[in-house]
């Protein structure tokens, strides 16, 4: 096994010393042979890095690490953005289970997106023919290995795009008998599989922008543009882009729904907008501001929300410390619950990314223990850390350092010395 280790360390250093490589004396011929051999180079090591993450997900070592998914401990590992972790382990659970496929991307016979529209394509033909009389299961999962095998052939003239309209129709190819009759079961499956698959997701703030993305099936799509239609139309002088009045569009939405008195309550306050802002008392004037997931504002846009809201006032000290607003009650809310979300920004935890709202007041002092439901004793933790610094064999520790924020003892399993840990991810208001 360290020799394995050594040859890809090896590996790792030409690949270095290559791509430093001046490329100008190439002729073209080269220029483009080179280019397919490093696509298929790139190829090979991005399965030998999901048969990684596949072994390391089986072994445990997310969680023996002190993480609630394999995704986290990919980005801490890594040092990588959510989406990049995700696309990691969906390839790792992908080839985990296809060896054939795996085969032939390291053949270069398909590339790892074609392999995943073969493999989508290939499971839902069983479930597509399960409900028919005349099918028996044996044949079905032959039908399934010959899709397969002509779906790899067709790969070598059809990018992955292409490769999934032929997927949509294959049983056209390889059992024209069935494919009438497994059109509607197709469609059916389809509008079923787009049900499960929805879902929405914002990515960390990168120079002042948020990415929103997701997937919708047809009938929410339907119902959201129907939404955004009425608010979308472009007014006289309007310089915004179609794109730009949507996005508009779709925070108006949002607003008025906060507007209203149907949203469930959030923390056992009405949903709302919280924005930590500085008061300068010399200047009489708001500083930047702080939302409660960690997202800095402008002080022109923190004047300007602060114009239409509820004002949350929070007493900062000299070093940004949340002065204590203790209670002699168990459970942390209203004033106690906002303070606990401007000092820790989220989960406490370190390298936890977990916002406020997701996430639980433990007592770092146990309240069966004496310990009272103070600032001073309390810090926030997800469900998932909440749970590991519970846990009887865990052998985490919690205490407040001397400017008041929360530090994170690991167990000795983790680090011999014990050095204190902090979350440096959420940041906090000075």
């Amino acid at each position: 096994m360290a020799r394995m280790l050594d040859e890809v360390q090896d590996l790792r250093q030409d690949a270095v010393k290559l791509a430093a490589s001046s490329l100008w004396p190439l002729p073209d011929d080269e220029i483009t042979d080179m280019l397919r051999i490093a696509h298929h180079c790139s190829q090979a090591l991005q399965v030998l890095q999901a048969r990684l993450v596949h072994q390391a997900g089986t072994r445990g070592l997310p969680r023996a690490q002190g993480h609630r998914s394999l995704g986290g401990w990919l980005r801490q590992l890594l040092q990588i953005d959510p989406y990049p972790a995700k696309q990691l382990t969906d390839r790792a659970a992908l080839l985990a289970g296809q060896p054939e496929l795996e085969q032939a991307v390291l053949d270069g016979r398909i590339d790892l997106r074609q392999a995943a529209v073969i493999a989508t394509t290939v499971a839902d033909i069983p479930d597509s023919l399960a409900d028919f009389d005349d099918v028996a299961l044996a044949d079905a999962g032959l039908l399934a290995r010959k899709a397969q095998d002509t779906m790899i052939e067709m790969a070598g003239r059809l990018p992955a795009w292409q490769l999934r309209q032929v997927g949509d129709r294959i049983l056209g190819h390889v059992a024209p008998e069935l494919a009438d009759r497994a059109e509607e079961a197709a469609l059916a499956r389809q509008e079923a599989r787009a049900l499960r698959r929805r879902g929405v997701t914002l990515s960390l703030p990168a120079n002042g922008l948020v990415r929103l993305s997701g997937l919708l099936d047809a009938e929410s799509a339907a119902t959201l543009q129907a939404a955004l239609h009425p608010l979308c139309k472009p007014i006289p002088g309007d310089e915004r882009t179609p794109a730009q009045r949507r996005a508009d569009a779709l925070v108006d939405i949002c607003r008025l729904a906060l507007r209203t008195t149907e949203l469930p309550e959030d923390g056992g306050e009405p949903p709302q907008v919280a924005v930590t802002i500085p008061y300068q008392p010399l200047t009489q004037a708001l500083g930047t501001g702080t939302t409660d997931t960690g997202q800095r504002l402008s002080a022109t846009t923190a004047r300007r929300m602060a114009c239409d809201a509820r004002l949350l006032p929070v007493v900062l000290g000299g070093e940004g410390q949340v002065l204590d607003v203790g209670r002699t009650r168990r459970m942390a809310s209203g004033p106690l619950r906002r303070a606990l979300h401007v000092r820790d920004g989220g989960c406490a935890f370190p390298s936890c990314d977990r916002p406020p709202r997701w996430t639980d007041c433990h007592h770092i002092v146990h309240w069966n223990d004496g310990g009272p439901t103070s600032l001073n004793n309390l810090v926030l933790l997800c469900r998932h850390h909440h749970r590991v610094i519970h846990h009887p064999t865990a052998g985490w520790q919690i205490g407040l350092g001397p400017d008041g924020l929360p530090d994170f003892i690991p167990p000795p399993t983790i680090d011999p010395e014990q050095r204190p840990r902090r979350n440096t991810f959420h940041s906090r208001p000075r």
